[in-house]
């Protein structure tokens, strides 16, 4: 245990050494800000006009900061992927490797690194969405402390889930870009691709991709196939699996 204190020490200090961690840090509820104020305004600005079908009524506050995750998923994603990818990029996980000969605990002491900075970053991120979005709808927003409580751990946990799940994609690749495209192919363009074919099947099959699941978890689907907590176990599993491939990558392929 005291080992992977040490290692978890070690990965700590690089991550905050890292300019992208910073970048991260502001991006994340800076974007979730802009995008709680274009959403909030968006339906406040439908619920006014003449067009009677635009109207969506009272909608609540933290969960337009749920639906602005889509996005803002994608900065502290590529922060987990950077914290491997650039390694491989530098030559500096052969250095790491030295320090912690045993891979899996290496990988491990990453994810704990990711989820610990990233956590509070996400409910950080959901209370100030829910405020912004509370501004932004006026009389059209709803308020819970209830729910405010629970979107805002939701996001912090579906935000550790998906970016340890990138982790994972960046040690199997070792690319910035590709585990960049390939993340945002998996997380954001192939569930909407399925989603349009119309077909069962295929609809099921998104459904079943981590970020669907994670969105049902948030709550954030209107029409969902499986309870939040289902979403929860799937989107988990995702993340398990993508650091077991990572990890069996790691024990028989040189640095």
């Amino acid at each position: 245990m005291s080992v992977l204190r040490g290692a978890v020490a070690a990965e700590w200090t690089k991550l905050w050494s890292l300019r992208s961690t910073w970048w991260s840090l502001a991006g994340t509820p800076a974007l979730m800000g802009l995008m709680c104020l274009i959403l909030g305004s968006s339906v406040a600005s439908d619920n006014t006009n003449e067009i009677t079908t635009d109207d969506q009524g009272v909608v609540s506050v933290s969960g337009v900061a749920v639906g602005a995750v889509d996005l803002v998923q994608f900065v502290p994603l590529t922060l987990a992927i950077l914290m491997i990818t650039s390694e491989y990029a530098t030559g500096g996980v052969r250095g790491t490797l030295q320090c912690v000969p045993p891979r899996g605990r290496m990988l491990l002491a990453k994810a704990a690194v990711a989820a610990a900075a990233l956590f509070p970053l996400g409910v950080l991120s959901g209370l100030l969405g829910t405020a912004v979005a509370g501004f932004a709808l006026g009389e059209w927003g709803r308020f819970s402390a209830a729910d405010t409580a629970f979107d805002a751990l939701a996001i912090g946990g579906y935000l550790v889930l998906i970016s340890v799940f990138a982790l994972g994609l960046g040690t199997l690749l070792r690319s910035t870009a590709g585990t960049l495209t390939t993340a945002f192919l998996l997380v954001m363009a192939v569930p909407i691709l399925l989603d349009g074919t119309d077909a069962p099947l295929l609809e099921h099959v998104a459904d079943a991709l981590p970020s669907a699941a994670g969105r049902i978890f948030m709550g954030g689907a209107d029409d969902a196939s499986y309870p939040q907590a289902v979403g929860l176990l799937i989107l988990a599993a995702w993340t398990a699996a993508s650091l077991w491939a990572a990890r069996t990558t790691l024990r028989h392929r040189d640095a």
